[in-house]
């Protein structure tokens, strides 16, 4: 190991190389703070240092787990001390946009918001956002396929994408940095890539899809009674907006309850004995008429009788207050620690149901739970983040036990955005056949037969994958 880290210091130089404290000093999850066990972190500044260490990588067999943000939930960025990391902090270029194709080129180590605000500059967005858009990397956010607020508008991170360059287990640099949003040329080899977790490639820089800058955002909180009545208020909304919706949050009581009323942070918009709140937010080109028919579909929900109360933001200043409410996470964490997280996805008219069950099934067993929900109600994902008194390994895995096998019936998702890792890989039978399970392995294999990429992660052991099939059998 030690001649290995020498060569990759003369490709990195020393800026590029930590060892010992330096790497303790970090951590790898911002939930836990559990210190990075490497035996080092090596930290190119482009692609071609990164292609010769994954070649001296390769030659070795050394494993290598990638870090980005470390913004994850799932253990992505785990590593053990036989581990190198490779992080692409140092790789954070963003090139001039072009304004007439409305793209951008930058390194995978661009922090999310450093490329909303140049886009802004040159006065057009980039729609990914989420809570921890500040130090989320473009590279973190593609290789998780990440999701966040805007996806009922905009799509997931891989429709924001049109070209992706990364570097395969043994060095070789894939450039498919396509420029163009038609491209019917074959495979379509960048999806290999976005959502696959570092596990067959590291992905170093991306072309990214930009819009036109939007003039007006229209957002407003709703309390509601009635499930039945968020899923037609939903409907109706977006019909009324005429394809302008890009955000429908929703908040059941116990998150509203644990932020706005014992939090105490957020003032208290909105009575807190409403059974749901939703955070809806519309955005368009031209404010006066905007506003009108957003003012106008709300008058409609009212007259149908599905709103209970709501609350309109009128600057930007209270925008910001709203959607504090629901990003803050931080507010969770204090109040459900040790907390247990979940990031599922099922069909609108089964998510109540499920929600009810799920809750009933884990209180039976732990008395003392505490669960909030919330989520992307416009896309179909819903988190739950829960205590049960105790985040002892066996305990966690008894829960997710309990919020799978629930899941299983609606035929819904174990990971809606956050991806598998480490944490959810015993349970991707859940939401896979052994068939795509199997596919999957192949891919693996074929691109990294060494398994030195993100060893562990993804993918469920072998022998684990057969009981299961027998199982299901």
């Amino acid at each position: 190991m030690q001649e290995l880290l020498k060569q990759i210091g003369r490709i990195t130089g020393p800026a590029g190389l930590l060892t010992g404290d330096d790497v303790t000093a970090r951590s790898e999850s911002w939930v836990t703070n559990v210190p990075c066990r490497a035996k080092a972190i090596v930290r190119p500044a482009n692609t071609a240092e990164v292609s010769a260490v994954m070649k001296l990588c390769h030659a070795a067999g050394q494993t290598v787990v990638t870090h980005g943000g470390l913004t994850g939930l799932v253990d992505g960025a785990y590593s053990t001390p036989n581990d190198l990391v490779l992080s692409l902090e140092r790789m954070r270029q963003i090139d001039p946009i072009d304004k007439d194709n409305r793209t951008v080129k930058v390194q995978a180590g661009a922090v999310l918001q450093s490329v909303h605000e140049v886009a802004a500059q040159a006065e057009l967005m980039f729609p990914l956002d989420l809570g921890a858009r500040g130090s989320a990397t473009i590279g973190g956010n593609l290789s998780t396929n990440a999701g966040g607020n805007s996806v009922i508008r905009y799509g997931m991170a891989r429709e924001q994408v049109l070209g992706i360059e990364a570097v395969l287990a043994d060095g070789t640099v894939i450039s498919s940095l396509n420029q163009v949003i038609k491209n019917n040329t074959g495979y379509d080899v960048k999806q290999l890539f976005i959502g696959s977790e570092g596990t067959l490639g590291i992905i170093t820089q991306a072309v990214l899809r930009l819009r036109p800058l939007l003039r007006s955002r229209q957002t407003a909180l709703v309390a509601i009674n009635r499930f039945s009545d968020v899923t037609r208020f939903l409907r109706l909304m977006d019909a009324g907006l005429g394809g302008s919706l890009s955000a429908f949050e929703v908040m059941w009581n116990d998150f509203y309850s644990l932020i706005v009323v014992e939090g105490g942070e957020h003032g208290q918009p909105l009575g807190p004995d409403h059974a749901y709140y939703v955070l809806l937010e519309a955005s368009g080109g031209h404010e006066d008429t905007d506003q009108a028919r957003f003012d106008q579909a709300l008058e409609q929900a009212y007259d149908a009788g599905l709103v209970a109360d709501a609350v309109v933001a009128q600057s930007s200043r209270q925008r910001e207050e709203l959607w504090a409410i629901r990003d803050d996470i931080d507010g969770l964490v204090r109040g459900l620690n040790p907390a247990i997280t979940f990031d599922v996805s099922l069909g609108l008219a089964d998510m109540n149901e499920y929600v009810d069950k799920v809750r009933a099934a884990l209180q039976a067993l732990w008395p003392q739970l505490r669960m909030v929900v919330f989520g992307h109600l416009g896309d179909g994902n819903i988190h739950l983040v829960l205590t049960v008194g105790s985040n002892a390994n066996d305990v966690v895995y008894a829960v997710e036990e309990v919020v799978y096998r629930e899941l299983q019936p609606f035929a819904g998702i174990i990971s809606a955005e956050h991806g598998i890792g480490l944490l959810k890989k015993d349970f991707l039978h859940c939401s896979r056949s052994p068939d795509e399970i199997a596919l999957m392995r192949s891919l693996k294999n074929a691109l990294d037969p060494l398994g030195i990429l993100n060893p562990g992660k993804v993918l469920p052991d072998a022998k684990a994958c057969i009981t299961t099939a027998e199982q299901s059998a």
